[in-house]
């Protein structure tokens, strides 16, 4: 088998070309980056340039499916022009290959592409699965509204389509784990706002696992990228504390002193949503990290 993939240099485009090579399935990678392009034959770099419509479409060659992961990063200040940044970055990267693809033949039949469950409401209470029909009105969510439906077009390709809501990630290589613990660390943790709001984690190993799992398994539609037992802000706080051996002291940190670090950003911090992750397990992905505390002492040990 051999996979296209779009970000492959990011964080969880990395762990999952490792995993390819790990199951013998030869990678293609898009980079924007010409310095970048490795030509050995399980590990190909194809130039594309999303501004100027560019794309190598060698890229396609004896390629049976498209693993869609590039996206500018969302842990930057949503100033309006960066705001506009993160959602043409995914909706015209899934537009370029879409309007190539058009005019070629091809072997790919499915496409697996990263979402996120920004998409769900901001609540306490309820616990969502990918059946929930009402969207969240924040900004991130009107950036998964419009990925989703640019995703959607590969249907009109035969292509299948396949998403994956990823929740918040936890890597030892980079992305919102690293901060969450500086502070701790620091001996300066404490929980945001109430503390109340839910998490829904996963250890990178097992999204990288799921997401191959879609793939190999050739399912179609929607599914959460979390761990099965979400927590609280507050959980995850004293979890992470617990297992570096370092004291909480501080009160919560207050909503408004990180809007006002942040700005509109401090959303991320302080949105909950309690995201089920039955629809894979049915399907039979099983987790390696179900719980909190096990993924941690695998990450930060």
């Amino acid at each position: 088998m051999r996979v296209l993939i779009t970000g492959a240099t990011g964080l969880v485009g990395q762990e999952i070309v490792k995993l390819c090579h790990v199951k013998n399935i030869q990678v293609n990678y898009l980079t924007t980056r010409k310095s970048k392009l490795s030509q050995s034959d399980n590990y190909k770099g194809f130039y594309w340039n999303i501004d100027t419509r560019e794309i190598d479409i060698n890229c396609f060659k004896d390629v049976d499916a498209i693993i869609h992961l590039a996206g500018a990063s969302i842990s930057k200040r949503w100033t309006e022009s960066y705001k506009t940044e993160v959602i043409n970055s995914r909706v015209e990267s899934t537009q370029l290959l879409i309007d190539t693809l058009k005019g070629e033949s091809h072997s790919i039949k499915q496409i697996v592409s990263a979402s996120a469950i920004g998409i769900y409401p901001d609540s306490l209470v309820n616990y969502y699965d990918q059946t929930h029909k009402e969207d969240s009105d924040s900004f991130l969510g009107e950036v998964v509204q419009a990925w989703e439906k640019a995703v959607d077009g590969f249907s009109k390709l035969n292509i299948k389509v396949s998403k994956v809501r990823i929740g918040l990630v936890l890597s030892d290589s980079g992305g919102a784990l690293k901060e969450i613990v500086k502070p701790i660390k620091l001996g300066a943790g404490a929980a945001f706002g109430s503390g109340k709001q839910w998490q829904s984690w996963i250890h990178i190993y097992d999204l990288a696992r799921t997401f191959l799992f879609v793939l190999e398994s050739g399912l179609e539609g929607i599914y959460n990228g979390v761990a099965p037992n979400p927590v609280t802000n507050a959980e995850l706080t004293k979890t992470a504390a617990k297992v570096l051996k370092k004291p909480l002291f501080l009160p919560n940190i207050p909503k408004f002193m990180m809007k006002l670090v942040l700005g509109e950003m401090h959303i991320i911090l302080f949105e909950s949503q309690r995201v089920s992750s039955k629809e894979i397990e049915n399907k039979g992905f099983k987790f390696k990290f179900h719980h909190l505390k096990p993924a941690l002492e695998d990450l930060l040990d």
